[in-house]
């Protein structure tokens, strides 16, 4: 099983989903692909099993994960000051692996009805990755 998280930017959302997900989960693998260096380095100091950088990681990463986390930009053609390229985002929304996508009012882009704060939104993120991954062991 192969959790995948993608960020950018600084690389702080990837950094505590690594470390939460790690804590939570430490016998799952954790693919971490960064846009830019300091985004995969952050991941890689947080526990990341493997990270990558970079527009091609982040397409034939998305081939394979089981689950892929990282903020709703990930999805979007030009987010993260254009860091996500459209090829990027549309790996991320055609791929097979269920998203768990962190509601970010940034970028010009505005999620209507966000109102938790951002350690709240976190830990339904982290509790819907529980219940999915619960749901994929039972499964035959």
């Amino acid at each position: 099983m192969t959790i995948l998280v993608i960020d950018g930017q600084g690389g702080k959302l990837g950094k505590t989903l690594v470390e939460n997900i790690k804590k939570s989960f430490p016998h799952l693998e954790i693919m971490a692909v960064g846009t830019n260096s300091a985004a995969s380095d952050v991941m890689r100091r947080a526990g990341a099993d493997r990270v990558a950088t970079g527009e091609n990681p982040v397409i034939v990463a998305c081939r394979s994960a089981q689950i892929i986390v990282g903020p709703i930009g990930i999805a979007i053609a030009d987010a993260l000051m254009g860091e996500i390229s459209p090829a990027m985002a549309n790996a991320v929304a055609s791929s097979n692996a269920y998203r768990v996508l962190i509601p970010m009012n940034l970028c010009s882009t505005y999620v209507a009805g966000v109102d938790k704060k951002s350690s709240a939104i976190l830990d339904d993120a982290m509790a819907h990755i529980r219940s999915l991954l619960e749901g994929m062991e039972n499964k035959p």
